[in-house]
């Protein structure tokens, strides 16, 4: 079980890095350009189209194992998930900027790009495992010796 539970962590580590690296370069460029007066609707956008990276890359990497053949289901909750993990990120960067009075630049980075990530992140992950892809590994799949030797502890 733990095991499993460090390979799927690992994976969906790299995948956040890439993630946010594509949420924080578009945020940066939408903050210094056509948004830079409205940081809270660059966020929105800029996590969105990380989003659908994240979309891909643990359906059929991090989470390939515990897919299920409903992907609608998976991907409409996969949605309702990172609305939620969005939440997280817009609720702190929205206190720094607007109930502490930081409005720089670096100030929203952090708020947002920083400690709401590291909260949304941990609430995605489980979300993602308990909730998303949460469809027992089919044998022969890579993971599911894992989860079967992780049921039998």
């Amino acid at each position: 079980m733990f095991l499993l539970l460090w390979r799927e962590a690992a994976k969906f580590g790299v995948v956040g890095g890439v993630g946010w690296i594509i949420d924080n370069g578009i945020y940066t460029l939408l903050w210094h350009g056509p948004m830079g007066d409205s940081t809270l609707k660059a966020r929105v956008v800029s996590t969105g189209i990380a989003i659908l990276f994240s979309w891909f890359a643990d359906r059929y990497r991090t989470f390939s194992h515990r897919r299920s053949k409903r992907h609608w289901r998976e991907f409409w909750m996969f949605i309702l998930m990172n609305g939620l993990g969005l939440g997280i990120v817009l609720t702190c960067q929205f206190v720094s900027r607007y109930v502490l009075g930081y409005t720089s630049f670096t100030a929203d980075f952090i708020a947002g790009g920083v400690i709401g990530l590291i909260l949304g992140t941990i609430f995605r992950f489980l979300a993602y495992r308990y909730f998303v892809f949460k469809s027992v590994p089919e044998p022969g799949l890579p993971g599911a010796e894992l989860e079967k030797e992780s049921a039998r502890v």
